[in-house]
């Protein structure tokens, strides 16, 4: 049987590296994105894999966009809740539509999503739910209020969550990627990128590829025993 995988923020970054391996690994996959309609249309060229813009900061837009994948690729079996953005600045700073952004963008999100899908793998007596957290959401970051909290958030979103769908067959985790070789961490600075890396025991950034991996273990048909857990991909900078 082909499993349907949904990935939000689905065509960049990490959440690219997530599509390819679901998609490598044997899921029928579909991908979100937000606005860059261009690089979306080009990931869909080079993979195959199906992109739908909306907005997953949106709840109206996350149920119409739900259904529209389902009826384009299938019932939905995984769903990976990985976009994000960051807005930093310290909390004098920070604006509140630069809070509000980020929560919702990052920890609505998992909840728009979910209630979109849940009900069908309940119904099916199965489902993955994966929901991407970070690092800086286990141990917290300067400059970075809104999004350690959207991160951490999403570690108690999913433990309760994975209690209300283990009876079902649905399991939900978080994964926590350390600082990962993408586009966002790329724009720090070198010399603050310096910094971090010396804070890394294993001595360099992870691969998006190494976070895709662990994707594939929790969502497995044969996982259905790792239910409300997190895993931390982090070159061991923070054990947890």
């Amino acid at each position: 049987m082909t499993r349907v995988a949904l990935v939000t923020g689905g065509t960049r970054g990490i959440g690219k590296a997530i599509s390819q391996a679901l998609k490598t690994a044997g899921y029928k996959v579909a991908a979100t994105y937000a606005g860059n309609g261009a690089m979306a249309k080009q990931f869909e060229t080079e993979t195959g894999i199906k992109t739908f813009q909306w907005d997953v900061a949106d709840y109206e837009a996350c149920q119409k966009g739900v259904v529209e994948v389902v009826a384009s690729v299938g019932p939905v079996d995984v769903l990976i809740n990985n976009a994000g953005i960051t807005r930093d600045g310290t909390l004098l700073k920070m604006s509140f539509e630069a809070w509000r952004a980020v929560i919702d963008t990052d920890l609505t999100s998992c909840f728009n999503m979910a209630k979109a899908v849940f009900p069908g793998m309940v119904e099916r007596k199965f489902g993955r739910i994966v929901n991407v957290s970070s690092i800086n959401g286990q141990g917290g970051q300067y400059g970075q209020v809104n999004y350690s909290a959207a991160k951490a958030g999403i570690h108690g979103f999913t433990k309760a969550l994975a209690l209300e769908g283990a009876r079902y067959g649905v399991t939900v985790n978080s994964l926590a990627p350390g600082y990962t070789d993408t586009d966002m961490v790329a724009a720090v600075p070198p010399q603050a990128m310096e910094k971090v890396i010396a804070k890394i025991p294993v001595g360099r950034l992870g691969k998006a590829e190494e976070i895709a991996r662990g994707i594939l273990f929790l969502v497995a048909d044969d996982a259905g025993f790792i239910t409300g857990s997190t895993v931390s991909i982090n070159g061991g900078q923070h054990m947890y």
